[in-house]
Parts: C-alpha cells; structure tokens; sequence
C-alpha cells in the first residue's frame, strides 16, 4: 500500500508539474506544431471524406498504396468535412483514412458492410494503410511519391473515432464481441497510436467523443426520434437511451483525460511525442447551447436538416432552410456548419492556442 502511494504522488506531482489547462496555450511564444504541413485523418463518417465510396466503387476493394483519395464536396455532413477545412486554412495536404461506418477494432465491434459480405474497414485497417503508403515506392520514380515531405515536426495525426463503438449495435445496446467493454475501446486507440508512432509520428490530436447525446437519434423526447433508419429497432424507452448514450460518452471522455498524461508522463510510452485533447464534446455542447454564436439565424439544434424514412429513402430536407441553420445534417452527423467550426478550432490547436484543448506534455 504505502509503495502504491509513492507511485501515486509521484504520478501526480508529475501530471501537475506539466498539465497545460485546458483553455491556455500550450506554452511558450512558438506554435505548437513547427511547421504545419500534413494532417493525417483516422476516423469514422465525421471525418471520412470518399474513403467508403471508394470500397463501394470498386466492389470492396481498399485503395491501393501510394494513392491520394481526391476531395469530396459531399460527405456524411452534408458538405465539405472539418479535415478539409483545415487543410483549406493552412494549405496542410490532407491524408484522410477514415472510413464511414468505422469502429476502432472489428473484434470488438462488429459491424456489417450492406450491399458486401465484409465488414465496415475499422480504424486497424486505417492505420495499416497509412503505415503502407509510408512504405510505398513508385516504380517509376523509385521513391514514395504520396508522402513527399512528412517529418515529425510538419504533420500531425488526428484519431476521433468512437460514435459507432458507442452507439447502437455497439456498446450502447450491449452488442460488444467476447465480453470486451469501454477500456478495451480506449487500449484499441492507443496501440494505433503505437503504430503511427512507430511510423514516426510525433504530434497527436485525439478528439473526444461528440456529445451524442443531443444528436436526434439518441436525444431526449421531445425532440429525440422514436425510430430512425440508423436504428429501426430502437426501444420506447428514449429517455433511458439519451442518458445512457451521455454516461458513455462521458465516461470514454473522463477516460481519454486521464489516460493521456499517464501514458506520457508516466508510463512514457510515446518519448518525445506531444499529445493534444481536443474536447469537441464541449465545442459541440456549446454550439448547441449558444447556436447564435455558430449557426445561421434562425439556428436550429434540436432537429436534423435532412431526415430519411425507416429504410433509408424518401429523404426530404426541412423546407425554406438552408444547411447553415442546423447542428445536424441527419439525425446522427453534424453539419457542414459544425464541420467548418470545428475545423476552424483545429488550426488553433496547431497554433496552440485553442481554447477546447489540453496539451500534453
């Protein structure tokens, strides 16, 4: 006991020592990152720009090595996604991973692909792409032509992903493979992060889980959906499912913050690398308290801008609205709008200066 404590001040002592709160810079009269040039994407349909749509083009087939994905106007949000507007603000090239419908580990959470016979690529996947392309050699060039200036002090690497391994068919609806729980979701993240270190990476951005309990498929009545395509079995009970979908987010958050320092300052598992907690629940908690400050009047929160029938079809959109108006583009992703916030709070983080971060070390 008296040695647990030892480690325990000395953990803490440590954390304290080099916490940088969030809402102050990271320190110092420098950006954070030195010189801004990449930004390396993994995620989900939040951040998946036409990943997914290149599996569905080419009968499931991944892209191959060395390939750029092009840019889409369209995404999962209704427009251009935050990553891009990040790449748009700092002329950083983008290298988006990150595929629609994707959990952070198949063997946790599984999810089928409809229209193939495999599952939704995972964010193992990802980052086993990434570390491809990293090794790709053009055989008419003889050098790797995707990746043509990545350092670690000019790219950054942005993990968000969690709204599918917490929603439902996941967690949420104890839908988890082989007893695995809500840690083993955070360790699936951190043994990427492993990898792209491995790789070379330096400068991480793990965004936190969107407050998804706001969002219309898992709200609370009376704004809350009753069924949705995303989930035609959805229980009565909305109230319940709002609250527990809020404890899990929050509770995966609560993780992320304390998991974060110890395995930099404590553990020091990722030596000389720089960590950034990026609480876009708290950027999105207030979007959805404060719309006039982020929306276009008349600002809409509770309700989604396009809105299918239980099978997925017959989609209309709210009439004599446009898109900036709305937190949510459906009933599950947020808006071009929101995407162009976030975006925005992002290129502050590399500046070190955003006010939804946590720096570490």
């Amino acid at each position: 006991m008296l040695r647990f404590t030892v480690l325990l001040l000395q953990a803490t002592s440590a954390v304290l020592a080099t916490a940088t709160p969030r809402g102050g810079h990271h320190g110092g009269n420098s950006p954070w990152v030195p010189r801004f040039k990449n930004l390396v994407a993994f995620g989900d349909s939040y951040t998946d720009e036409s990943r997914l749509g290149y599996f569905f083009e080419h009968n499931g087939t991944a892209p191959p090595p060395g390939l750029l994905l092009p840019f889409a106007p369209v995404t999962p949000g209704g427009g251009i996604t935050w990553a891009r507007r990040v790449a748009e603000y700092t002329s950083a090239t983008l290298y988006d991973y990150a595929v629609s419908g994707a959990v952070c580990d198949n063997k946790i959470i599984s999810r089928w692909l409809a229209g193939t016979s495999q599952m939704f690529p995972d964010v193992v996947y990802e980052v086993d792409a990434f570390i491809a392309d990293t090794k790709y050699i053009n055989a008419s060039t003889k050098t790797n032509t995707l990746y043509t200036d990545r350092k670690p002090d000019n790219t950054v690497y942005s993990m968000w992903i969690g709204t599918n391994d917490l929603g439902n068919g996941a967690f949420l609806t104890d839908s988890s493979l082989k007893e695995t729980s809500i840690p083993d979701y955070v360790d699936c993240i951190f043994d990427r992060f492993d990898s792209i270190y491995k790789a070379g990476g330096r400068y991480f951005v793990l965004m936190n889980n969107a407050p998804l309990q706001l969002a219309p498929l898992y709200g609370m009545p009376p704004t809350g959906l009753t069924e949705s395509h995303y989930w035609t079995d959805k229980p009565a009970n909305i109230t319940e499912v709002s609250g527990k979908m809020k404890q899990y987010t929050k509770l995966a958050n609560s993780i992320f913050d304390y998991r974060t320092p110890y395995e930099l300052l404590v553990a020091k598992r990722y030596p000389g690398a720089s960590f950034a907690i990026f609480d876009v629940n708290s950027l999105m908690t207030d979007i959805y308290n404060k719309p006039s400050e982020y929306l276009q009047a008349p600002a809409n929160v509770t309700h989604a801008y396009s809105f299918c029938d239980i099978t997925g079809a017959n989609c209309v959109t709210e009439p004599g609205t446009e898109l900036n108006q709305f937190m949510w583009f459906d009933e599950l992703h947020p808006s071009a709008k929101v995407d162009e916030v976030i975006g925005q709070e992002f290129v502050k983080i590399v500046k070190g200066t955003s006010d939804y971060t946590t720096y570490w070390p």
